[in-house]
């Protein structure tokens, strides 16, 4: 999957949406997304086949099981494998789930 087709993928749930960072803070909900990492798949000491690991991170004022469950029968839908993480940032005061596929 490329950083376009996610970015399409995500876009189908009308949240505010943007890679890495917004450049002005944002009110909840709002999604970020991002390379987390790569699994390229090399043969003859090049790159063969380019995989990229993607992160993405959903924010919210309050725990919001009905669109984490949309956001996971998105990724469901499109046989996105993922793992899933929470944190809540004090400083912010908002909810973190994360994604990473």
């Amino acid at each position: 999957m490329t950083t376009d087709m996610l970015y399409k993928l995500l876009d189908q749930l009308n949240l505010p949406l943007a890679y890495s960072h917004f450049k002005n803070p944002q009110k909840s909900p709002y999604l970020i997304y991002m390379i987390d990492d790569s699994d390229n798949f090399a043969a003859d000491n090049k790159v063969y086949h380019k995989i990229n690991n993607f992160a993405i991170e959903l924010y919210t004022d309050k725990k919001d099981i009905q669109l984490e469950t949309q956001l996971e029968e998105l990724l469901d839908a499109h046989d996105l494998y993922y793992e899933k993480y929470e944190a809540y940032i004090d400083t912010e005061k908002l909810y973190q789930v994360r994604y990473e596929t």
